[in-house]
């Protein structure tokens, strides 16, 4: 003997809420696992520099960082000093740097600061008295150097 199930509507209907459902919730997590903060990038236009590309070396870096960066980032990069006329009155600390522009990969942490070492910034807010000068633009830091420093960065935010 066989047996068949009445396809009613109700049946129907049932099926059909429960595909929906499903969409609903898988959408739901796709947006929960996706960040919804942007990633941090300079007011000024630009790619990535040949400094990507190179191995830099985080001891040459923190000679560099020393000379170039440090009157603005602090020691260590632990600090920023007062920027009046920016929005959050400050240079960015780089240790911590920027949560957004940290990634699982390499690759990417390493072109998202070069982006900024590369080409500079203008912070937001009314009239920033400081401003992040372009080194690589303005060739006052080599390809190398500039490597050198984003490996010194990456080594402060290991520890």
């Amino acid at each position: 003997m066989r047996t068949t199930l009445s396809k009613s509507p109700v049946h129907y209907l049932l099926a059909s809420l429960l595909v929906i459902f499903v969409v609903l919730v898988s959408a739901g997590c796709q947006a929960a696992a996706t960040p919804t903060s942007e990633v941090a990038h300079p007011s000024n236009a630009g790619g990535p520099g040949p400094a990507v590309n190179l191995t830099g070396d985080a001891t040459a870096g923190a000679v560099v960082f020393q000379a170039n960066c440090v009157a603005c980032h602090g020691d260590q990069g632990k600090t920023g000093v007062a920027n009046p006329g920016s929005d959050d009155g400050t240079v960015p600390a780089l240790n911590p740097i920027d949560s957004t522009l940290v990634s699982g990969d390499a690759k990417t942490n390493t072109t998202n600061i070069d982006l900024f070492i590369e080409h500079g910034s203008t912070p937001a807010g009314s009239n920033p008295t400081l401003k992040m000068l372009p080194f690589g633009d303005q060739k006052t830091l080599q390809p190398q150097q500039i490597a050198d420093v984003i490996a010194y960065i990456l080594s402060l935010n290991k520890k």
